[in-house]
């Protein structure tokens, strides 16, 4: 399996941003169009000293939105937490999973029914890098 790729973080610009809702169901007739900008940077990024990207690569993570070349965002100033996913370094491979807690032990869960959990015995042999907060996919 090839490593997770480490991505630069670029610098901080605004685009335009319509903030009348786009509708995903049914459209209204007082719509309002009024633009402003938007910086994806404070959007997405809570704490930009401690936050980087990184491309995923695999199928495992799926079921949590998380698709192959999709871009993650990942906060190394949180503490990860039950349920939260993580980027770790587990075995010298970089790799994404849901950090779970079963009886008290920690677990790296896919999100794919193909993809067994890993059971940890502690936490000691895990290196968690950070918390992914945001997923890019690209729809085309």
């Amino acid at each position: 399996m090839k490593p997770i790729q480490i991505l630069p973080r670029p610098l901080a610009e605004t685009l335009p941003f319509y903030q009348s809702p786009a509708a995903c169901g049914f459209t209204s007739p007082a719509a309002d169009y009024l633009q402003d900008t938007l910086s994806l940077d404070q959007l997405l990024i809570r704490h930009p000293a401690a936050t980087f990207f990184a491309r995923a690569q695999g199928r495992s993570m799926e079921g949590a939105g998380i698709f192959d070349g999709d871009i993650l965002i990942i906060d190394r100033s949180l503490t990860p937490g039950d349920g939260d996913v993580i980027l770790a370094l587990l075995d010298g491979e970089l790799i994404v999973k849901r950090l779970v807690y079963c009886h008290g032990k920690p677990e790296l869960h896919s999100e794919n029914p193909d993809y067994p959990a890993i059971k940890l015995d502690s936490e000691e042999g895990l290196n968690v890098w950070g918390v992914v907060t945001e997923v890019i996919h690209h729809l085309r």
